[in-house]
């Protein structure tokens, strides 16, 4: 049977969020199920942009937080890593409000860099992925709830997405992305290859519509947390109401049979049900995944603007926001 443990939860006061955190892992055995006493300990959050810290398209810093403290607790040695879209994941974090606590708590922010890995079934050989996210003692994987103008929802398997590392993200929509079914399973093998120890999802607060990045915050009140990215991801779908058929990553993750059946899940805390929401917005329009040649140069010039220039003139890091 495969727990996933579910959690109504309404604020990010860090103190209220410790309760609910520490609450949310203790069916699963709490952190220390999943950190022994010198684990290298990789916090994989959403750092999608630095470009809209108020639109809640990122995971929250207090969530960061209180994880980190917690694997601090426990013995591990934590650090954070992403590759986002655009600029660097030392710039993404400090935009929303991420460099203070790495600093406060000792924490490395690291950039990824890019070795092949083989994929366990095969197909996709060619797969580079980031080297700190592959030698980590333990991945804790920390998405965030939001729609999706590309995959309907993105969850827990697209976040690991960010393991990919730089611009090659654009270069797999340019290769994959013809095939919606391929792109999915290349995002399932992504997950499956990374195999996190840990996700705990943000969903206190969502980003509903045009997502990633161009939609609205969205009180959802939830926090989720399994060993199984696969079986979270789809216990959230159901409590956005979303048909896992219409989703590409659920859609692969059941053709490849590595998402458990609904009777093999059980839910410690709360169902889906106890949590459903009735009117979810996602994207008013769906795009297709295929990025075409010049959109892929543009993306990666635009990348490099931001990471080599922009960056380095930006102000001071925002607070937690509140």
């Amino acid at each position: 049977m495969v727990p996933v443990s579910l959690l109504s939860a309404t604020s990010y006061d860090l103190d209220l969020l410790r309760e609910k955190v520490v609450a949310l892992l203790e069916p699963l055995g709490g952190m220390a199920a999943f950190v022994q006493p010198g684990d290298r300990v990789l916090l994989k959050p959403n750092l999608l942009t630095g470009s809209r810290p108020a639109k809640e398209c990122t995971t929250r810093p207090e969530l960061v937080q209180v994880v980190a403290e917690l694997v601090l607790a426990a013995g591990g040695q934590p650090f954070l890593g992403d590759s986002p879209a655009f600029g660097s994941a030392a710039g993404v974090a400090k935009a929303n409000g991420l460099a203070p606590i790495a600093q406060r708590l000792n924490i490395p922010i690291v950039e990824f860099r890019g070795q092949r890995y083989d994929s366990l079934s095969g197909e996709f050989g060619h797969l580079r992925l980031s080297k700190e996210a592959m030698d980590a003692d333990v991945v804790i994987n920390l998405p965030k709830v939001k729609s999706h103008c590309q995959l309907t929802i993105t969850l827990g398997v697209k976040n690991l997405f960010g393991c990919v590392p730089g611009k090659l993200k654009a270069w797999w929509h340019l290769d994959a992305g013809k095939d919606v079914a391929r792109f999915g399973r290349m995002l399932v093998e992504t997950a499956r290859t990374i195999d996190p120890d840990l996700t705990i999802m943000d969903g206190i607060i969502g980003h509903e519509g045009d997502g990633p990045s161009n939609g609205e915050p969205r009180l959802l009140g939830v926090l989720g947390a399994s060993a199984n990215v696969f079986a979270l991801d789809r216990a959230l779908a159901d409590i956005l109401q979303v048909d896992p058929a219409t989703v590409p990553t659920l859609a692969a993750a059941g053709a490849l049979g590595v998402c458990p059946a609904p009777e093999q899940v059980t839910y410690p805390l709360q169902r889906p049900a106890d949590l459903a929401i009735e009117d979810w917005r996602l994207s008013s329009f769906l795009m297709p995944i295929d990025f075409g040649l010049p959109r892929v140069i543009r993306s990666t010039f635009k990348h490099l603007y931001i990471k080599l220039f922009k960056e380095r003139f930006a102000p001071a890091e925002t607070s937690v926001r509140s």
